[in-house]
């Protein structure tokens, strides 16, 4: 799957981006060496194959370090409230941007 230019184009339009012409060459050809890296993965078959929730379980046994649970600040809503430009009922009040 290669890009085009236009789609370069679009894809800057769409994240805000004013790229100059070389500069969207340079982009052209590193988005198309992504996306060859991503369909040489997709050609490898990786059926029966667990997934590993990090690399390191391929070589080691690797035992979850999670900390215990637990509160650590307390509640305090009036103080948390202090800097609110405008609260009601102990809410932020914040301006409506959806209509």
């Amino acid at each position: 799957m290669a890009l085009t230019p236009a789609d370069v184009s679009r894809i800057a339009q769409l994240a805000r981006l004013d790229l100059r012409s070389e500069e969207q060459t340079a982009m052209l050809t590193q988005l198309n060496d992504f996306f060859a890296i991503v369909e040489k993965m997709r050609a490898v078959d990786t059926s029966g194959v667990a997934p590993l929730y990090t690399p390191l379980s391929a070589i080691e046994d690797v035992t979850l370090r999670l900390r215990e649970d637990a509160v650590s600040e307390s509640n305090d809503r009036d103080a948390n409230m202090r800097n609110a430009p405008a609260q009601e009922n102990g809410l932020f009040l914040v301006p409506k941007v959806i209509e």
